[in-house]
């Protein structure tokens, strides 16, 4: 740091005390962690760093250095901040009113919160969650501290649904937006105080999962206490939900490096988005979390959990057709040339096992852009089969086995086409709402509950997948697919399962259990494992320019 150095103090907080980048610099300031030591000592040691010639500060020639033999070095958005190294007494004083003309804390405290956020959240729970943040920096509370508050109050949510009592209705949605408020706290706290971590990154990745579909349970359970069902109607709005999200998981890994990547259906989108209003409707329509936990936590509050999941049906059956819809279309009007980065992420995404990959060198390659057409047969003929026919039918098992086929043929060639970033999702849906009608169909006690706690343990595993492949670390091990079996393979057995156990089919619900006890125990057990491991990356949303 140039001891003449002339700014504010986040300034020098976001250059020096970010640990998400190896180098990071400011103007008069210039920060490696060990990743780009050896950068750095190559650097110091080249005569034109040593030398210099009066033109900029050692801190700037250091980084320049650094950044001009390969190294990244990351220089944050200052905005309104100051990072200055005055070179006349004229610039000094310049300088020095500029800093006395912003307020430090105030930027802080704004780029605290995310830029793109929905409507509920950016007008109704970011106004005093950042001072919230604020308060627990100040008490050197840690974001994965708050995250963790923030699950164990939506559990104790979910239990107060549990009693199927209106006091716990109402309390129940006091608390599920009492736990939405930490989670917005959580990230923003982490951007306050620049405290990144590889275990914030894996809690802040699944809890927002494990909180909502536990809420939904606690529904269920709760329902049932007053003689209502509703356990199909829960396994199906987390159904929807994972597939929304795989849905935009999918499309976004598929064309993010994607070149010649434009439409006219985009250049609309962005057009609607510099009117003011439309940026909220479009984000509100969606029902993104904000919004979504408003909706449940005050229709827990006033009625009852089947009218809670089917607002929620709706709402987010709307949400997904509308941007998935959109997506199409852009898919569809553009030019993209997808890369092999992206194919890849694609078939990491779908979750193929061994039977698929058997089934795809059996078949082998088909005609481009063909995956997705595959994808769809076969989930449409194994849905078909497990609605028309009766529990245990062998027709189930067959279809089943088509499915295995078709989804090995349909990843067998690199999934570049324009529509197959949907072949992943297409995959989610049929295998986890077969378990959803073979599991209602058995109509036993306890086989929708087992159901919904092994789509569960499945869809922790794809969230798994996908955040693991945002922080550009790929897919989890090849091993553990295959010893969950994939996508095919859980199908499969599934179907096996029920054919067998059609004549004893109270120990179908035991069956379903134990194979979602196995998931989620060797899956939970990897992840951990990755995740808080030195090498796992930190997944975090930035917050707006200063």
């Amino acid at each position: 740091m140039d001891s003449a150095f002339v700014g504010h103090v986040h300034a020098l907080r976001l250059a020096l005390t970010d640990p998400r980048f190896d180098a990071c610099a400011v103007t008069g300031a210039f920060a490696v962690q060990p990743g780009a030591r050896a950068a750095l000592d190559r650097a110091a040691a080249l005569p034109a760093v040593l030398s210099g010639d009066g033109s900029a500060p050692y801190a700037d020639r250091l980084a320049a250095a650094v950044e001009a033999a390969g190294t990244a070095v990351q220089r944050p958005e200052l905005g309104s901040l100051v990072a200055a190294v005055p070179a006349t007494t004229a610039e000094r004083d310049a300088a020095v009113a500029a800093v006395a003309a912003v307020d430090d804390e105030a930027v802080r405290l704004r780029t605290a919160v995310k830029s793109r956020d929905g409507f509920f959240t950016t007008f109704f729970i970011s106004p005093y969650s950042r001072y919230i943040a604020r308060w627990c920096a100040r008490r050197g509370l840690t974001p994965n501290q708050v995250t963790t508050a923030s699950l164990i109050t939506a559990l104790i949510a979910a239990g107060c649904a549990a009693t199927g009592e209106r006091w716990g209705y109402v309390v129940a949605g006091v608390l599920l937006l009492f736990s939405f408020v930490l989670d917005c706290t959580d990230g923003q706290l982490a951007r306050y105080s620049l405290q990144y971590s590889t275990m914030g990154a894996w809690l802040d990745a699944t809890f927002d999962r494990a909180k909502e579909y536990s809420f939904y349970a606690g529904l269920a359970l709760g329902a049932a206490r007053n003689g209502d069902d509703v356990w199909a109607l829960a396994l199906g709005a987390m159904i929807l939900m994972t597939c929304r999200h795989v849905v935009d998981f999918a499309f976004n890994e598929a064309n993010h490096d994607a070149t010649a990547n434009t439409s006219p259906t985009a250049a609309l989108s962005d057009k609607l988005d510099s009117v003011g209003w439309t940026v909220w409707v479009r984000r509100m329509i969606i029902l993104p979390i904000g919004e979504r936990w408003a909706m449940i936590a005050v229709l827990t509050a006033v009625t009852t959990p089947r009218i809670v999941f089917y607002a929620l049906l709706i709402g987010c059956a709307f949400g997904a057709l509308y941007t998935t819809a959109g997506r199409v279309l852009r898919s569809l009007t553009r030019k993209a040339k997808r890369t092999d980065r992206a194919a890849q992420a694609l078939a990491d995404l779908a979750d193929s096992g061994p039977i698929a990959e058997l089934a795809g060198r059996v078949v082998g390659r088909m005609a481009p852009g063909a995956g997705i057409a595959a994808a769809v047969i076969g989930s449409v003929a194994l849905l078909w089969t497990a609605w028309a026919y009766e529990f245990g039918a062998r027709q189930v098992i067959i279809a089943a086995a088509f499915y295995a086929v078709l989804a090995g043929a349909a990843v067998a060639r690199p999934l570049k086409g324009a529509l197959d970033w949907l072949v992943p999702p297409v995959f989610r849906a049929a295998e986890y709402t077969t378990v959803l009608i073979l599991a209602a169909k058995a109509d036993v006690p306890g086989a929708l509950p087992a159901a919904f706690g092994l789509v569960a343990a499945v869809a922790y595993h794809h969230y798994d997948t996908v955040y693991r492949i945002r922080g550009g670390t790929g897919a989890p091990p090849h091993w553990l697919v295959r010893t969950i079996g994939g996508h095919e393979g859980r199908v499969l057995l599934t179907a096996v399962l029920a054919a067998v156990l059609a004549t004893r089919d109270t120990d179908f619900p035991v069956a379903l259990t134990a194979l979602a006890v196995f998931v989620a125990l060797v899956v939970l057990v990897e992840s951990i494992r990755f995740w808080v491991s030195s090498g796992a990356p930190a997944v975090h949303d930035e917050g707006e320019p200063a």
